[in-house]
């Protein structure tokens, strides 16, 4: 739901500036699920939410990262971020474009999990000269990780209330409001539902984020398992679910219950 909410570029630009405790200017439409390819035959990614703020010549990436029971190694965050960052430079390059016409950029992973186990509110990277600590690149790169699961006390108020309700569900001032709102409007919509959950892009997530699931636990349950996340994720319904595990993985539907009732049986909170 996060990416389908963020796509109004005000409550976009009222998360961003939540998140990084500054005001930005307005933002363009977001382009949701954005899809940028590297070459014809090369490995393309694509970005939860991609906005431009056209008056500093700024873009944002946000990413919303979860577990969902892998290890944090596992997913390779820093990595991630790098290869995220050459690929968005690349997009906004162009052929036969002159470097100073790349965009001051800020790749986001808002996670809800402590990404380097340092319980620091934000971790925040810019280049800088090993030698001189205190000489910056200024290459117009920041990527930042959020950690919604701090334990600090002197997060500011505004931050902390954004960060319980992505962590709880439970609004507690305008902005949560306005979220929580876009959030049910978002799952009432038949059509946003359709569009996603009928594109190809679902089916590949899926089949990918269950051979790593597979790959991770060593065993064939695996690939369902991070499928079923993804679409518990989405607020799927246990029917939604056991219908597209039967077209994705080509299962039969007493499978694709059993499948589903033993992850729900393997996640129960006690």
């Amino acid at each position: 739901m996060f990416t389908a909410v963020m796509r109004d570029p005000n409550l976009c630009r009222r998360v961003v500036e939540r998140l990084l405790q500054t005001q930005i200017g307005e933002l363009t439409t977001p382009a949701y699920e954005k899809v940028i390819k590297q070459t014809k035959d090369g490995k393309s990614i694509r970005l939860d939410i991609y906005a431009k703020e056209e008056s500093k010549n700024t873009v944002y990436d946000m990413e919303m990262q979860n577990l969902n029971r892998k290890s944090i190694s596992s997913l390779n965050l820093p990595k991630r971020s790098r290869y995220y960052q050459s690929m968005i430079d690349r997009n906004i390059l162009g052929e036969g474009k002159e470097y100073s016409e790349l965009s001051e950029s800020n790749v986001i992973f808002i996670c809800t999990f402590d990404p380097f186990g340092y319980d620091l509110t934000q971790y925040s990277f810019e280049e800088k000269c090993d030698e001189l600590p205190d000489l910056k690149l200024c290459d117009g790169t920041r990527k930042i990780f959020f950690n919604t699961r701090t334990s600090k006390k002197d997060i500011p108020k505004s931050l902390k209330k954004l960060y319980n309700y992505i962590n709880s569900g439970e609004p507690s001032d305008e902005l949560t409001n306005d979220l929580e709102k876009a959030v049910e409007r978002a799952r009432n919509n038949e059509e946003l539902e359709a569009e996603y959950m009928n594109n190809s892009l679902f089916y590949t997530d899926a089949k990918n984020e269950g051979r790593e699931e597979g790959r991770e636990e060593g065993r064939e349950e695996g690939r369902i398992e991070g499928a079923i996340d993804i679409m518990l994720e989405m607020n799927c319904s246990e029917t939604d679910i056991i219908a597209k595990l039967i077209k994705t993985f080509g299962i039969s539907e007493e499978e694709a219950q059993t499948r589903y009732d033993e992850h729900a049986a393997s996640n129960v909170i006690s």
